[in-house]
């Protein structure tokens, strides 16, 4: 069984991959198992670059494939914030709800129609050697409440109203069973536009 490594350290971010990746019959790895530190620097001006960089230094400790995401939110409000900070806004510190209180208070007063936002996920796949297979990029448009609404998922799930369920704050990201949001989500849809081409670029690599 073909093993693929996944570049993450964050625990629900690696359970959604394996969860949309598990029926590919990949024997799924991750950066614990290493044994040795998987410390990626996240400093590229977009998503793509960060992606890159994480999934090829762990191909390169690895050595194997590896697979990485960057992805974030941006708000278009706030000219595109927090974007590839997602993970780090409002400093350090700060949790995923600290983060996303801090989002809402900077979007206080901005009236409904102007609360749009979309998720955007880049994925690279590397091989053994840091060299690039893949890189895709995908986006889930949406709007944002103004106080979080359901317990699942993370980040900025509980504040972000998928585009195909506009107006209705019942359908948060945090809200929404795996199946819906692994279909509708970003990150979803960026694996399954991979995984249509995984098996041939992992063949051709022998």
């Amino acid at each position: 069984m073909r093993e693929l490594w996944l570049g993450t350290n964050n625990a629900k971010k690696r359970a959604e991959l394996e969860r949309i990746l598990r029926p590919f019959g990949l024997a799924l790895r991750t950066p614990a198992e290493l044994g040795v530190p998987y410390e990626p620097v996240e400093d590229r001006p977009d998503f793509a670059g960060n992606a890159h960089a994480k999934a090829a230094l762990l191909a390169r400790l690895a050595h194997g494939f590896a697979l990485a995401d960057d992805s974030g939110l941006c708000v278009d409000a706030l000219d595109g914030r927090p974007g590839v900070h997602s993970a780090r806004y409002g400093g350090p510190g700060l949790d995923d709800r600290g983060r996303l209180l801090t989002l809402l208070r900077e979007l206080d007063g901005v009236p409904p129609p102007r609360r749009t936002a979309h998720f955007t996920c880049s994925l690279c796949l590397c091989g053994p050697d840091g060299s690039v297979l893949a890189a895709i990029e995908r986006e889930c448009p949406g709007t944002l409440l103004t106080a979080p609404t359901g317990d699942g998922g993370f980040g900025y799930d509980p504040i972000f109203v998928p585009s195909e369920f506009a107006g209705d704050p019942a359908h948060t990201f945090a809200r929404l069973d795996a199946a819906t949001k692994d279909r509708l989500s970003h990150r979803g849809q960026a694996l399954r536009a991979l995984a249509e081409r995984l098996p041939a670029l992992l063949a051709r690599q022998g």
